[in-house]
């Protein structure tokens, strides 16, 4: 079977509702749209949040909380991420050649997760204590930019 082959069976389609052909139609005089109000109006559209003038929902409820501005948001790496590149010496150009990180000019920061097995000299724009000790244990040096 395909669309090509299927027969049309009388109530499988709805006919389109005309409206403003007159009374005996049963869509006549005000075409579905009720007496008067906005809403009858020619080219009549109100956006999805209006509420008719009344305050809307947005403007009545209460603004909670704060957004401090000065806050630092860093790409995290972590030392398993670091165990599987390929070098002695990495930095943030590296691991976004490397692809372990997605953007160029947000900082990065060198989090404690996972062994350390190669001593490797790591560039980053902060770390964890974990990880600074860990690194340092497998006898690499922890740079901060």
């Amino acid at each position: 079977m395909n669309l090509g082959n299927l027969k049309y069976q009388s109530g499988s389609r709805k006919k389109n509702k005309r409206v403003g052909r007159g009374t005996g139609s049963g869509h006549g005089k005000t075409s579905c749209r009720g007496h008067k109000g906005q809403k009858s109006r020619s080219g009549a559209k109100s956006r999805a949040w209006f509420e008719g003038g009344q305050m809307p929902l947005q403007r009545r409820l209460p603004k909670r909380g704060f957004t401090n501005i000065f806050r630092k948001t860093y790409q995290v790496v972590n030392l398993t991420d670091l165990e599987r590149l390929k070098g002695k010496d990495i930095s943030p150009e590296s691991l976004y050649r490397s692809r372990v990180i997605r953007k160029k000019n947000i900082p990065v920061k060198v989090l404690g997760d996972g062994e350390m097995k190669k001593p490797l000299e790591i560039k980053a724009h902060a770390f964890t204590q974990s990880a600074i000790k860990k690194i340092e244990a497998a006898g690499g040096k922890a740079i901060l930019l």
